[in-house]
């Protein structure tokens, strides 16, 4: 099987606004090789796929749960604390919950992440202090 991979942005919410902006305007096409999903932060990158989200992403992935209360059981965590992980996880792009009847099933949507981190801001690369 084949991996699926996501590359990841980290840009301001101002960048990502002007880049999304550029698009709509038709000033800029994304190119494939471009971060699908952004972050506005390396801490929020961070707090999303913590050492505990990334575990809950691989439990997902080998033990394919029927729903999200077998997730539940599967990896003890409580229900309303488990229910928000995924909704952010979902928002984000990394998890995907299917809708069966009335049950929520929870479906990683990628085995890996690569990340896209710039270390110098456009305006240092400019030439520009900070």
């Amino acid at each position: 099987m084949t991996e699926r991979v996501v590359k990841v942005g980290i840009a301001t919410y101002e960048q990502q606004k002007a880049r999304l902006m550029a698009i709509a305007r038709g000033e800029h096409k994304p190119a494939p090789d471009e971060p699908k999903i952004w972050f506005s932060s390396i801490e929020s990158f961070a707090q999303v796929l913590s050492t505990k989200n990334q575990l809950l992403l691989e439990l997902i992935a080998e033990a394919k749960p029927s729903s999200v209360a077998e997730l539940e059981s599967l990896s003890g965590r409580k229900g309303p604390n488990l229910s928000r992980t995924l909704k952010t996880l979902a928002g984000f792009g990394l998890v995907d919950l299917q809708r069966h009847g009335r049950t929520l099933v929870p479906r990683a949507v990628y085995d890996r992440v690569s990340v896209d981190l710039p270390l110098l801001t456009a305006a240092h690369q400019r030439g520009a202090l900070l």
